[in-house]
């Protein structure tokens, strides 16, 4: 039985599209100013700067008078609603449970919020288990997460595949972990220090449909 890994932020989940939603909100509900969107996003770096950093950050930068523990607090609360997953990756993550594959996903970050968000999004029903870092005590890239993810799943990493934007976390952790790897671009060209993934795509449907294609006893090279 194959086992389908997946990064959650920037790939079962637009995180910049749910972000800057949240700048929006966030700067109209402090009276920041239209300037102040840009500045937040800049400020996150793509979700580069750890959360409780970039709180200190929009509090020193606004001069605001909430603590960054209450703004981020607010955060955990406010952000996974403005989460989404497409209707057509559930459907796909829900084929390829259909199709005998075991499903799930691996994602750094605070335990809390990316729970919220799997739930929100409603991925925890289309899933066999998730690993969220904070939790599990290990990080992307260390091969022990993806590990812990696969028996989570009810199953190990023999035949496997990580599909994830993050160059080093999701395609390197992946092939560490000795996982079939795909990139998910984003626009971006693949690092040249880096050896390269098995397949690089445009979206997550085309990896869903690279491993459909895929039979779980497949060769490990594609």
């Amino acid at each position: 039985m194959g086992l389908a890994l997946f990064d959650l932020d920037n790939t079962l989940v637009d995180r910049v599209q749910a972000f800057h939603r949240w700048a929006r909100e966030f700067s109209a509900a402090h009276a920041l100013g239209a300037h102040a969107v840009g500045l937040l996003l800049a400020i996150d770096d793509d979700g580069r700067l750890p959360l409780d950093r970039f709180f200190e950050t929009v509090r020193d930068r606004f001069g605001l008078a909430a603590t960054a523990d209450d703004l981020y607090a607010d955060f955990r609360r406010d952000y996974p609603g403005h989460a989404s997953c497409p209707r057509e990756v559930l459907a796909g993550l829900t084929a390829l449970r259909a199709a005998g594959w075991r499903v799930g996903v691996v994602t750094n970050g605070p335990t809390a919020l990316q729970d919220a968000v799997l739930d929100g999004t409603g991925l925890t029903a289309v899933l066999d288990g998730w690993v969220v870092s904070e939790a599990a005590g290990v990080r992307k890239p260390d091969p022990e997460i993806f590990a812990l993810a696969a028996r989570r799943c009810g199953t190990d990493l023999t035949d496997s595949w990580m599909t994830g934007d993050h160059p080093d976390g999701d395609v390197m952790g992946g092939m560490s972990s000795g996982a079939r790897t795909i990139w998910v671009r984003r626009d971006r060209a693949w690092p040249e220090r880096l050896p390269p993934p098995a397949y690089q795509v445009d979206t997550v449907l085309e990896a869903l449909r690279i491993i459909s294609d895929h039979s779980a006893d497949s060769p490990h090279q594609p």
